[in-house]
């Protein structure tokens, strides 16, 4: 199983706005420029987290994104779920016609994998993921060029 590149940006994406939970609601711009990812691409993602309540959108001067709740309730796998990534390491993606109209001989461990996957990906928020060092290290040095570019 492979998260494609929507997964990663809106993991990404999401743990940018956890980093800066309590300072107001933050811009797809600021998210684009700080991450890499292409604006157009976050408000396609954006559209799908805050109807599945992830986010929620602020209007007007000083509008942007805010999680929908604080960061230590929203797992990894709400996050992939929200924008329709499918964790599944099946090749049949669960039909269990792997092997014509049949499953295949391995189709049981695809399936169990999947479920492991999941578990993992739902046993950690994005609460778990703001306290590591490489992440605080990495937003620090993302938000350094940001002023500097702001200059």
């Amino acid at each position: 199983m492979k998260l494609t590149t929507k997964g990663r940006y809106a993991v990404t994406a999401m743990l940018d706005l956890a980093l800066r939970y309590d300072k107001g609601a933050v811009t797809l711009a600021d998210i684009a420029k700080r991450q890499g990812i292409s604006l157009s691409y976050l408000e396609q993602l954006f559209a799908k987290l805050r109807r599945s309540g992830l986010v929620d959108s602020v209007r007007g001067p000083g509008g942007g994104y805010t999680l929908a709740m604080e960061p230590n309730k929203i797992s990894v796998a709400e996050i992939v779920v929200a924008i329709n990534e499918n964790i599944d390491a099946t090749r049949c993606g669960g039909e269990k016609n792997c092997h014509g109209d049949e499953t295949c001989l391995t189709h049981q461990l695809w399936e169990d994998l999947s479920t492991r996957i999941h578990e993992f990906l739902n046993g950690i928020t994005l609460g778990d993921l703001v306290t590591k060092p490489h992440v605080q290290e990495v937003a620090s040095r993302q938000e350094g060029r940001m002023q500097i570019a702001a200059r």
